[in-house]
């Protein structure tokens, strides 16, 4: 069979690929064996984009010394127990599914400033977690103990909506698809400014000038305001989205494959935002399932499989000597891409 394989996962094209085409604004820049293409790219463009998912690869000097220099504080969440079952939906004339146990007995800690990743195969249970902690699902069972602003503990699981509504301020979500996350009928302006709108935080020339200096945080012009998000490439769209994410300025802040439809030469300018942010002392959780970008990203990583937390620790340990069978696997399977 014939395969042709659209995409900008490098890894992906390195694996199931024998010759490779490189593209960029519609016209062909390089092509050739995929060997010829990987280890002795001509064009500036192929030689960028294989160096972007490189550096990932590289633990950079200045988080090394970030995470020595301020290490994470007090716990701000603790997840204990945490079950989540997905009924099997009843078809016409056909038997039921049976449940699918998308999140099994997960037990886990976030402290304060910390960067956590959590990681693995898609249908592994990882993006469910985040959206657990957010409330975004009913019939959960275990506890979701969060600390908040005033140091008082409360489990986000016994909270109804109404009560809940505050607390998402102080933990926000960045979107995984900054293409259909964005309103194309809104200005940046709009879009940014919105949150504080409806939360009554700004109005009027405040709430503008808050918008013109959020969009400097995520490395924006000012002058972005008044277009709309088809003017922008997905790496700058998903810097509008973490611009209206911190409008609130929230605690916590919940990336949900935050690059996985970005090429690989716009995900150092995400990772640079998310980065300033771990800086300014932002409490993150990233779900990926793309360990580089994970390791560059997370001051801790944890492993799920089929629901369940397999294996934890520093993006050294988890990524260079894995103790579980299942992250072995995983792990070898993207060296050998």
């Amino acid at each position: 069979m014939a395969v042709m394989l659209i995409t900008h996962d490098m890894g992906v094209v390195a694996e199931m690929a024998d010759e490779v085409v490189v593209m960029r604004h519609g016209k062909v820049v390089e092509r050739g064996p995929i060997l010829d293409v990987f280890e002795r790219a001509e064009h500036p463009y192929t030689r960028m984009l294989l160096d972007a998912v490189r550096s990932l690869e590289r633990p950079s000097p200045r988080r090394l010394a970030l995470r020595a220099a301020q290490p994470p504080g007090a716990p701000i969440l603790r997840i204990e127990g945490l079950r989540k079952v997905f009924p099997g939906r009843r078809r016409l004339f056909r038997p039921a599914p049976e449940p699918l146990v998308a999140v099994n007995d997960v037990t886990l800690e976030l402290r304060v400033g910390e960067s956590l990743g959590i990681v693995g195969e898609s249908g592994s249970g990882k993006t469910t977690l985040g959206r657990c902690v957010l409330g975004l699902f009913e019939g959960l069972g275990g506890r979701i103990v969060y600390a908040g602003r005033d140091g008082t503990e409360r489990d986000l699981l016994g909270l109804s909506q109404a009560a809940m509504r505050p607390l998402r301020r102080e933990i926000r979500l960045v979107f995984q698809d900054p293409f259909s996350s964005l309103n194309p009928r809104m200005t940046v302006e709009q879009i940014i400014g919105e949150p504080m709108l409806v939360n009554g935080v700004h109005r009027g020339a405040a709430l503008r000038d808050r918008v013109a200096a959020l969009l400097g945080l995520v490395g924006l012009p000012e002058s972005a305001m008044e277009r709309y998000p088809h003017a922008f490439s997905g790496g700058q769209r998903q810097r509008i989205g973490i611009a209206r994410a911190i409008a609130l300025e929230p605690r916590v802040m919940l990336f949900d494959e935050p690059t996985s439809a970005l090429d690989p030469e716009l995900v150092g300018s995400v990772l640079a935002v998310m980065r300033e942010l771990r800086e300014s002392g932002m409490t993150m959780v990233v779900v990926s399932h793309e360990m580089g970008f994970a390791r560059a990203a997370a001051d801790r990583v944890v492993f799920m499989d089929d629901g369940l937390i397999v294996e934890q620790g520093s993006p050294g340990a988890i990524f260079e000597a894995p103790l579980h069978a299942r992250t072995q696997a995983f792990i070898s399977q993207i060296q050998r891409h």
